[in-house]
């Protein structure tokens, strides 16, 4: 016999309203501060290469996207000006209490803006949206070395993976192969990020540069990239960069996260060659920044997971 519960959608009590008013907010913030939005395909012939993104590839379709990033670019190279999408996006391999495989992304651009401009909008629209106000900006560096106790930027593998074991975060049997990258990434998640934004969003600076793909080097110290993420209890709610606009840098960044990827044993997508001839024919300074809806509504509602503020969540 059939399960009948089975056709009810799972949410909490008035969170349907609630995503409603919070993604009409989002449109009226974005309208006042002169932000287009606009609407790109969830399916694409080529896929991010970035070594952490699983895309979900649809047999003789291509991909389905986990951001509108390189559509949203294309635009912008066209000369569209600040714009924004609102809408879902697909990623392989992300379910779980802040993750499902198909989820509600607000992305934009700013042009002309630096990632301290992005910075400004994103603590302009989080209040609005119903959250603390953003009062604590650290860097990378500054948050690390206060939860694990090393210099990010200089400790090489071995130590990061002696502080990961130390811990008790380390994979079993780990590979001597794991990079920095690896090791970094591991303790932020495990060690570092649950610290983060317990009294309201907080905004952490100057990520390492060494796995950055699309995002632009800091000038003053080539070690750290104009990247962001705001953080609230323990949750990344967003993310956000000066972006790259050197299409040759582009291109030598994807072939080796493509390496990266076949090392790791990852699916190797086609590089985004629509992407970087937008580049090359001009994407102009700018910066963006990527939020995630579901995760944020789920903190305003209360709830200790994405699962009862989505519309039938992955099982």
């Amino acid at each position: 016999m059939s399960d009948h519960s089975r056709w009810r959608s799972g949410l909490a009590p008035g969170a349907l309203a609630a995503r409603a008013r919070l993604m009409g907010a989002i449109r009226v913030f974005m309208a006042e501060h002169g932000l287009l939005e606009v609407d790109t395909p969830l399916l694409s012939s080529a896929a991010p290469s970035e070594r952490a993104l699983e895309c979900l590839a649809v047999q003789g379709a291509g991909y389905l996207v986990p951001s509108p990033e390189h559509a949203l670019k294309r635009l912008l190279a066209e000369g569209a000006g600040s714009l924004y999408q609102l809408g879902h996006v697909f990623r392989a391999g992300e379910a779980g209490r802040w993750h499902n495989p198909e989820f509600t992304m607000l992305e934009w651009y700013g042009v002309g803006d630096d990632m301290f401009d992005a910075i400004a909008r994103l603590t302009a629209l989080l209040p609005r949206l119903g959250t603390p106000l953003i009062e604590r900006s650290r860097t990378y560096r500054e948050v690390f070395q206060a939860a694990v106790g090393v210099d990010p930027l200089v400790a090489d593998a071995q130590t990061l993976a002696g502080c990961a074991q130390e811990r008790g975060v380390a994979p079993s049997g780990p590979d001597a192969s794991f990079d920095r990258v690896f090791w970094l990434d591991l303790l932020m998640a495990t060690c570092v990020q649950p610290t983060l934004g317990g009294d309201g969003p907080e905004i952490v600076t100057h990520f390492p540069a060494e796995d950055a793909v699309l995002v632009a080097a800091d000038p003053d110290d080539p070690r750290q990239a104009l990247r962001f993420e705001c953080f609230w209890q323990g949750v990344e709610l967003a993310n956000g960069a000066r972006e790259l606009t050197d299409a040759g840098l582009a291109r030598q960044r994807m072939t080796r996260e493509q390496d990266a990827r076949a090392a790791q044993g990852s699916p190797v997508p086609p590089i985004d060659e629509a992407l970087l001839a937008a580049m090359q024919a001009g994407l102009p300074p700018c910066a963006g920044v990527a939020l995630g809806v579901d995760r944020l509504l789920a903190l305003l509602q209360n709830c200790d997971a994405i699962a009862p503020v989505l519309p039938f969540a992955a099982t």
